[in-house]
């Protein structure tokens, strides 16, 4: 059991988390610990957000999330829990992260963990490029070393700007000459810009984290994104499912005196700038019921875009014009398959990513991000496994369309057909079937039309040009995929860290 580190308490400190995602118990368990009054509120039956899971016939699905970074000593995961005082939970390392599957080939694109196959592999891979791939694996280490000393992205307040300013270093200044460079931009400059082959496989791969493609991802994000997945870094594949890791973190805030409360709804922040405790927050349950608690401060996991509903009218303006000037933000299409295990190929990686040839009845469906999972992880019994295929989808035409049952069934029958062309999906190996759309998503998570994965981690809005965890409210803190440094339950949990010492150098 790791040790518990001692932080000074201060006195009679009341926060509100709302949302508990990964990064809103996070935040909650950390404050907890610290020793601040932290009561979480959550609108679904169990935590974990897009990180949490659901159980049908014996098999147990990840709801989004099925990968995880930073539980490697010195990773965010691990430092957390550490200073909670509980263990990590079990995992397996992926190696590979990711076999990627190009139309047309029948062996696949590993991404290993090793750093020298990797090198390997993509030279093998890619032939002439590997000036590119020297260029982003120099500026991961610049990028994943100042990350490593906590610095306040993008800071918002003096005391932000000299956290940031502490962390930099000489090898940082390398970085500097790339902040408003795209991946596109970048292999133009390398000659690399015609390799249709090159830029395919990167577009799936980025648009995994940067919810946009090669041509508009901000390079410094991308070679932070695809960098982690390498040794002393690395993926990894819990034991059990996604939940362990909410799990654990429920466990630490109750530990500390937390309070959660499952299936209670947030309506409305307000805030009198006059009053003891200067904020509110109004909701109700389950059973309709309104509730009102005060606080000193507000955690929100939530979307920049359901901050500004939660606000309403004292949303600041210039705020609220940046939310509705985003470009649209994706959904989620996904398929969730319990199956015989002759459906799953021998070898086959626990994460792949297929491109299907763009001719399909759906063009959306035609990349698919795949996790599968392994004998004896918890996910299904012996002679069986689980396999969730997701894809981006508009979330708008979800809300639009007339047939909505109709449209959900021609995207799963699309993606089991291009799912069939790797794996044995038949009548006889198909158990269990069902699909989640952007509605699905919307319902259980609260996320506005369902979108998923965060802002799209284009230069005006990646790392110093995002949203802060500081909101223009005082007292009011954003954390989750919205902002620094995006998706991903490492991300989210960084975001959270960043939170807690901000208000900690508040109180």
């Amino acid at each position: 059991m790791p040790q518990a580190q001692q932080v000074p308490s201060p006195t009679g400190c009341k926060v509100v988390v709302i949302g508990a995602g990964i990064g809103g118990l996070t935040a909650a368990s950390l404050l907890a610990h610290r020793g601040y009054q932290v009561k979480i509120f959550e609108q679904a039956q169990i935590p974990g957000g897009c990180a949490s899971t659901f159980k049908r016939r014996g098999f147990t699905f990840d709801v989004g999330a099925t990968q995880v970074a930073g539980l490697e000593p010195g990773g965010i995961h691990h430092r957390i829990f550490t200073e909670l005082g509980i263990d990590l939970p079990a995992a397996s390392p992926c190696d590979p992260a990711c076999a990627v599957f190009l139309p047309g080939e029948d062996r696949p694109i590993s991404v290993w963990r090793d750093p020298d196959q990797w090198k390997a592999e993509r030279q093998r891979q890619f032939p002439g490029s590997e000036r590119f791939w020297q260029l982003m694996a120099d500026l991961f280490e610049v990028n994943w070393a100042f990350q490593s000393r906590d610095p306040v992205i993008p800071p918002r307040s003096p005391w932000d700007v000299w956290q940031a300013v502490q962390a930099l270093r000489p090898a940082t200044l390398k970085t500097v000459p790339h902040i408003f460079s795209t991946v596109g931009q970048t292999l133009r400059a390398f000659g690399l810009g015609h390799d249709h082959r090159l830029k395919t496989f990167l577009d799936l791969q980025l648009k995994l984290y940067s919810q946009v493609d090669a041509e508009e991802t901000a390079l410094l994000y991308a070679a932070t994104a695809l960098g982690v997945s390498q040794h002393p870094q690395g993926l990894s594949h819990l034991y059990g499912s996604m939940q362990v890791l909410s799990d654990c973190l429920v466990e630490a805030l109750k530990k500390s005196a937390g309070e959660l409360y499952l299936g209670h709804s947030v309506q409305s922040i307000q805030k009198k700038d006059d009053a003891n405790l200067p904020f509110k927050v109004q909701g109700h349950d389950t059973k309709e019921n309104e509730w009102i608690e005060a606080a000193d401060h507000v955690v929100a996991n939530v979307t920049v875009q359901n901050l500004v509903d939660l606000l309403g009218k004292a949303a600041p303006a210039s705020y609220q014009k940046r939310v509705q000037g985003l470009p649209t933000a994706s959904g989620a299409f996904v398929v969730y398959l319990g199956v015989a295990a002759e459906a799953i190929p021998d070898d086959c990686p626990p994460h792949l990513q297929f491109l299907y040839d763009a001719d399909g009845p759906i063009a959306e469906n035609n990349s698919l991000f795949v996790s599968v999972s392994r004998p004896g992880d918890g996910r299904a019994t012996d002679g069986q496994a689980t396999i969730i295929a997701s894809t981006f989808t508009d979330p708008d035409q979800w809300e639009q369309t007339d047939d909505y049952e109709g449209l959900k069934e021609k995207y799963a029958e699309d993606a089991i057909a291009n799912l069939s062309q790797y794996f044995t999906l038949n009548a006889n190996t198909i158990i269990h079937q069902e699909a989640g759309t952007p509605r699905t998503f919307e319902r259980f998570t609260a996320r506005q039309k369902g979108i998923v994965g965060g802002i799209g981690q284009r230069v005006p809005n990646f790392g110093p040009f995002g949203f802060s965890t500081r909101t223009p409210i005082k007292g009011l803190w954003l954390v989750g995929d919205s902002t620094h440094p995006g998706e991903g339950t490492a991300g989210v949990s960084y975001s959270a860290l960043t939170a807690v010492k901000q208000i900690q150098a508040m109180s």
